[in-house]
C-alpha cells in the first residue's frame, strides 16, 4: 500500500516528537529531582556558602565579634562543628569581649587542645595589642595565659595591661613570669624592666 508525502510526513514529525520527549525525560533523570518550593519565605533568608575550615569561617565572622552582633550573626553562621571551630568561636566571643563565653568553650575541648585554643584567641587579639591598646586586648591576653600560662607574649600584654590600670600586683606577677620565659635583650626585655622598676619606686 502506497502512502501519500503528507502521510509520511506526519509519520516523520511525529517520530520527530517522540525523539524529544524521550530525551527531555532522559536529561531531566540524568539531572536529579526537580526542587518544588511551596508558598513563600516568611522572611529575609540568608543563605552563605559553607566554610573550607574552621579559620575560614573565622575571617567571615570576624567584623561581627563585637558585643552588639555576635550572638545574631553566631546563630545564622554557627561556627563548624570541630575543635577548630570551637577554638576559632572562643576566638571571636574574647575580641566581644565575653571572656566567660570564650573560657566556656576552651573548657569543652580536651585538656590536651586547651593550648591550642588559647594560641587561636592570641591570635586573633594581639593585632590590637602590638598596636599599643594593651588595656583593650589585657583581658583577651589574660585568658590566653590561662590555659597557656609560659606563653611570654600573652604574659608581656597582660603584664602591660594591669600595668597601666594601676593594678601592680597583678602586673608584676604577669611582667616577671614574662621575664623568666623572654631572655633576649631586647626592646620586650627592655619595656617590662622599665615597668618593674616603676612598680618598685611606687609610680
Amino acid at each position: 500500500m502506497r502512502h501519500s508525502p503528507e502521510t509520511w510526513l506526519i509519520v516523520a514529525l511525529s517520530a520527530f516528537t517522540l525523539t524529544g520527549v524521550l530525551a527531555m525525560k532522559s536529561m531531566k533523570l540524568s539531572q536529579g529531582p526537580e526542587v518544588v518550593v511551596v508558598g513563600e519565605p516568611l522572611g529575609p533568608v540568608l543563605i552563605e556558602a559553607a566554610p573550607s575550615d574552621a579559620a575560614a569561617w573565622f575571617l567571615r565572622v570576624r567584623q561581627f565579634c563585637n558585643p552588639v552582633e555576635i550572638e545574631s550573626r553566631l546563630r545564622m553562621n554557627p561556627s563548624p562543628a570541630t575543635p577548630e571551630g570551637t577554638m576559632h568561636e572562643a576566638a571571636c566571643y574574647a575580641l566581644a569581649g565575653r571572656i566567660d563565653d570564650a573560657r566556656r568553650l576552651i573548657t569543652r575541648l580536651p585538656e590536651d587542645q586547651r593550648f591550642r585554643a588559647a594560641g587561636v584567641v592570641f591570635e586573633a587579639g594581639h593585632p590590637a595589642a602590638d598596636a599599643g591598646d594593651d588595656v583593650a586586648a589585657g583581658p583577651l591576653m589574660e585568658l590566653v595565659v590561662e590555659f597557656w600560662p609560659n606563653h611570654y607574649m600573652a604574659l608581656y600584654h597582660a603584664g602591660a595591661a594591669r600595668y597601666e590600670l594601676g593594678a601592680h600586683a597583678p602586673a608584676k606577677d604577669y611582667l616577671e613570669r614574662f621575664l623568666a620565659e623572654y631572655t633576649p635583650e631586647d626592646g620586650w626585655r627592655t619595656s617590662a624592666k622599665g615597668m618593674l622598676r616603676a612598680i618598685e619606686d611606687g609610680r
